[in-house]
């Protein structure tokens, strides 16, 4: 199983789309699984891909996309697009505003019931070099994962974000002893507002 993180939504003359980091993580999940179809097939398993995402310009005031429109039905649809729905089961989450919120959703939803993640079957997570080490961290949070039971599917491009490393810290600082996942969504709605209210006082 896979779970692809988003990396947010645009509209341009009345039309959602991915962005361009968006589309670079449902690209790798799709390489992922089809690179590795024939050792599904032996294995007589059909991989479930989780595509997550509402929208994540929420922090910054967007409104919210029309139905069908969240992240994660937008890469649904580029990953059929691609081939992947022939392959793979393909599920989307659409409410989250956060990559807390899209591990917190999936659990919520029952997107992982049924499976159970170990070294010798671990839980992919698609997303950028930079993101994955919060990913990681949160998804031992949420859902109590850790070491091998996660592996790494990291998406080329995207080049490197300075500002994630500041984000990493403070969430782990800011998680610390907190496992409750209406204690995670309180602390993180503390941090998203003192990270507001530092951007104004710099800007």
């Amino acid at each position: 199983m896979l779970v692809v993180f988003g990396r947010g939504v645009q509209l341009a003359g009345g039309r959602w789309s991915l962005t361009a980091g968006s589309a670079e993580r449902v690209h790798a999940a799709v390489d992922y699984v089809l690179g590795r179809r024939d050792e599904y097939r032996a294995g007589g398993r059909i991989p479930r891909v989780i595509f997550t995402g509402g929208w994540a310009e929420a922090a910054e005031g967007a409104v919210q996309p029309p139905d069908g429109s969240c992240e994660g039905d937008l890469m649904v649809r580029a990953a059929l697009a691609a081939g992947l729905g022939a392959v793979a089961e393909l599920r989307a989450e659409t409410r989250s505003r956060s990559t807390l919120e899209n591990l917190l959703h999936v659990a919520e939803e029952g997107l992982l019931t049924g499976y159970e993640f170990a070294p010798g079957r671990p839980l992919g997570l698609v997303t950028h070099p930079w993101h994955l080490p919060r990913v990681r961290f949160l998804a031992g949070k949420v859902l109590g994962l850790r070491g091998a039971a996660l592996t790494d599917v990291p998406v080329p491009g995207g080049g490197r974000r300075r500002a994630e490393w500041a984000v990493y810290l403070a969430a782990r600082l800011c998680f610390v002893g907190v496992r409750d996942a209406a204690a995670l969504r309180r602390r993180e709605r503390t941090v998203t507002r003192l990270t507001g209210m530092a951007r104004r006082l710099r800007g």
